[in-house]
């Protein structure tokens, strides 16, 4: 399941860069993360991390985008076409 940002974020940014798919941007008053593009960070790291780095813990997993692993490792090799995600990340 993809991940969101919830309406308590301070937008310091510090998750944006942290993002392998470029799935989190600045929206009109808080970050964002694009459900389409956000694998959980399957396949780039062993977990989210987006919730790792945020200082208030408001990344949290998006109940209304629901995917399995499998899923997750299928959207990441979309986004990533010829690459191999890395060991122990799927």
């Amino acid at each position: 399941m993809a991940y969101y940002i919830t309406e308590d974020c301070i937008n310091c940014a510090a998750c944006e860069p942290e993002c392998p798919n470029e799935a989190i941007s600045e929206g009109e008053v808080i970050y964002i993360i694009d459900p389409d593009l956000c694998t959980e960070c399957v396949g780039a790291y062993e977990s989210p991390r987006c919730a790792e780095v945020c200082p208030v813990d408001v990344c949290l997993p998006d109940p209304n985008h629901k995917e399995t692993r499998e899923q997750l490792l299928e959207k990441w090799r979309g986004l990533h076409p010829g690459e191999e995600p890395a060991p122990g990340t799927y």
